[in-house]
């Protein structure tokens, strides 16, 4: 600590540019370094859509007509809701497994990969573990 007073001292009685230069770069930096830290930060957070946009779309769109038929024909309606929500489902077994083979895929090559391979791949599972708890 007494060693920074002595250097933050002589640096006011003795301005040397070169100082003044390295500080500012090391304040520049900094910043850059939190920016970046806090964009990987939002990043982490974000889950995946669940589905393609033109999927969840066509699926809102039969819930809507299956919703629409029901003053007509309740029992047709519930009927095919459960259709529905059973494709629904099978839809998403599918996307989860399918993205479940893909990182099982890159753990099975981790001897080869390099350390920022693998904390990407842990990224990955991070982000298909999230998801699977926010349904």
């Amino acid at each position: 600590m007494n060693q920074e007073l002595r250097e933050g001292n002589e640096a006011a009685t003795n301005p040397d540019p070169s100082l003044a230069q390295q500080e500012a770069a090391r304040v520049v930096n900094e910043s850059a370094a939190d920016k970046r830290s806090s964009a990987g930060r939002a990043e982490d957070t974000a889950l995946a859509a669940l589905f393609a946009p033109e999927i969840a779309k066509d699926f809102r769109c039969q819930w809507d007509a299956v919703q629409s038929s029901f003053v007509d024909d309740p029992r047709g309606a519930v009927r095919q809701g459960d259709e529905l929500v059973a494709r629904v489902m099978k839809s998403l077994t599918e996307t989860f497994s399918s993205e479940r083979a893909k990182l099982e895929g890159q753990f099975d090559q981790s001897d080869k990969a390099s350390t920022e391979d693998l904390r990407l791949a842990l990224r990955r599972y991070r982000s298909f573990f999230e998801r699977l708890l926010s349904l």
